[in-house]
C-alpha cells in the first residue's frame, strides 16, 4: 500500500529535525521509504503566533494498516520531542501527518484519511504534488486538481523557497 506522509517543523534546527524523521521512518518495520520531496518554507497556519515552518511530504510503501501506520507516526514525533499538550495549531518540532492511504476513506475516532483539511492547505498540497499529482484524494479529486483549485482562506501559499 503506498501513504503520504505531510512533514512539518518550526522549532528548532527545522531541517534536521525532518530529515531524522524521514530517517526514523525509513527505520520502522513495515515501512519504506519511497520518495521525499523538497523542503518549503511557508508561514504558519492558525491563531498562534509562531516562526515559519518548513513543509514537506515523504511517500511510503507499506503493509501497516492505517491506524499502525498513525501509531508509528506518533511515535516518531514523541521521539523528537513533540508536545502535545500545546495550544492546538502551535510551534512544534515535527508535526507527521498522514495524508493519503492508497485510495481508503477512513473515518474512525482519531483518525481521518484522507486528512481532513489536506484540500484546504496549499503547505501540505504543493509537496504531495511534487510525489504524486495524480494520487486520488477520494470525494475531491486528484492532488493536482486540488492544488489549481482556489484555495479557502487559510489555506497559505509557500514562500517559494525551497532549501
Amino acid at each position: 500500500m503506498r501513504a503520504y506522509v505531510g512533514l512539518g517543523s518550526n522549532l528548532g534546527d527545522r531541517e534536521a529535525t525532518i530529515e531524522r524523521a524521514v530517517e526514523l521512518l525509513s527505520e520502522a518495520d513495515g515501512l519504506q521509504v519511497v520518495a521525499v520531496s523538497g523542503l518549503r518554507e511557508t508561514e504558519p497556519w492558525g491563531p498562534v503566533r509562531q516562526p515559519a515552518y518548513l513543509n514537506g511530504a515523504v511517500e511510503l510503501e507499506t503493509d501497516l494498516p492505517p491506524r499502525t501506520l498513525l501509531d508509528v507516526l506518533l511515535r516518531v514525533e514523541r521521539e523528537l520531542g513533540r508536545d502535545r499538550s500545546g495550544e492546538r495549531w502551535g510551534p512544534r518540532t515535527i508535526d507527521l501527518d498522514l495524508l493519503l492511504y492508497d485510495d481508503l476513506a477512513v473515518d474512525e475516532p482519531g483518525l481521518t484519511v484522507p486528512h481532513p483539511r489536506l484540500h484546504e492547505r496549499r503547505f501540505a498540497l504543493e509537496p504531495l504534488a511534487e510525489l504524486a499529482p495524480d494520487a486520488v484524494v477520494p470525494g475531491l479529486g486528484t492532488v493536482g486538481e486540488l492544488l489549481r483549485g482556489p484555495m479557502p482562506r487559510g489555506g497559505q501559499s509557500s514562500s517559494g523557497t525551497d532549501p
